[in-house]
């Protein structure tokens, strides 16, 4: 899991069909070694552009979507609350 900032939204015209339904947004790392790399992340819990976000990656990702079988590398999976430090 990294910590994100989500930056914009992502609009596509075509897409798999797996992915319908999905909102796609453009999250910026903060904090740790990969700071400031971007991704593209599912948004399933309706954050929005400026919230502080957890990202979590990988095969760990698509099972929050329900399925192996989504073509999803990255899920945003809670809203961060507190300020803190980000090492």
């Amino acid at each position: 899991m990294v910590a994100a900032r989500l930056i914009d939204n992502i609009w596509a015209t075509r897409k798999a069909e797996s992915l319908n339904g999905y909102k796609f947004m453009l999250a910026e790392i903060i904090g740790g070694t990969r700071e400031g790399e971007r991704l593209i992340v599912a948004d399933i819990i309706s954050a929005g552009i400026g919230d502080r976000v957890i990202v979590s990656t990988g095969s760990s990702a698509r099972r929050m979507l329900g399925s192996d079988e989504v073509p999803v590398d990255a899920v945003v999976i809670g809203i961060i609350d507190e300020d803190c430090q980000f090492i």
